[in-house]
């Protein structure tokens, strides 16, 4: 079993690098004023790779904060990830070609599953979908909307595609440290041949025990924010608990 990766997020908001409660822009909280300065405290703490999202782009339906995005890629060497008003595939392909590893599609994938399929094709290895559960129920536009759709419904639909990673999130536990939906997550990985990563609740190395103690080949590992803000969870202490489980 390959080591799971810990993806530190840098959720980004009007320039500013900030962690939301169950998505909610009004409970904004300000973390770091120089996105470009705590990516570059993620790599030198030892991470190899980072989640990036434009909320502000999720919400309007386009890149918005493309210029935090451009100092953060300029400022590491390790690969980020970016999700966030990712609708179209002049947007993907701008975004990879300025340097982001994987571009992940989230409303765009429930709303025009086909243009997952097209961009997978012409970037293979390259495109992640988001789910972003309320309730089970797939949520959209910066998760302002709830469809009918259940997650793993949505997950089916990509089977064959080429999609590189599933990032499923539990919405409700998203930004209030209430741990990670370790089961929900571990029943989509196992019921999917799509690689998926935990997102939403991580609160303390309780968490990152409990994904290897789920021993599932499915999980590609998770992703943490508000908990390293706070410091709450030690990343030399979970980045070696990952690397020792391998």
């Amino acid at each position: 079993m390959a080591s799971m990766i810990l993806f530190p997020a840098i959720d980004l908001k009007d320039g500013q690098c900030v962690r939301l409660v169950r998505g909610l822009m009004e409970e904004a909280t300000v973390f770091n004023d120089d996105p470009a300065a705590q990516a570059r405290a993620f790599e030198q703490a030892g991470f190899e790779y980072i989640h990036l999202v434009d909320l502000n782009g999720a919400f309007a339906g386009h890149p918005v904060n493309a210029g935090a995005v451009e100092a953060i890629l300029k400022a590491i060497s390790i690969p980020a990830q970016l999700g966030g008003g990712i609708r179209d595939l002049a947007t993907i392909e701008m975004w990879l070609d300025k340097g982001i590893r994987r571009v992940i599609i989230g409303t765009a994938a429930v709303k025009n599953p086909g243009l997952v399929i097209e961009a997978c094709r012409k970037f293979p290895g390259r495109i992640a979908v988001g789910l972003d559960a309320k309730g089970g129920r797939v949520a959209t536009e910066g998760w302002a909307e709830v469809s009918d759709l259940t997650v793993l419904d949505m997950a089916r639909r990509f089977e064959d595609a080429g999609v590189a990673a599933i990032i499923y999130t539990d919405i409700d536990r998203d930004g209030v440290l209430g741990g990670l939906n370790i089961e929900a997550t571990v029943a989509l990985a196992n019921a999917i041949s799509i690689p998926v990563i935990a997102s939403g609740g991580l609160s303390s190395i309780e968490d990152i025990r409990a994904l290897i103690a789920a021993n599932c080949k499915g999980l590609e590992g998770a992703i943490s924010g508000r908990a390293l803000y706070d410091g709450r969870l030690d990343p030399k202490e979970a980045i070696a608990l990952l690397k020792g489980a391998a």
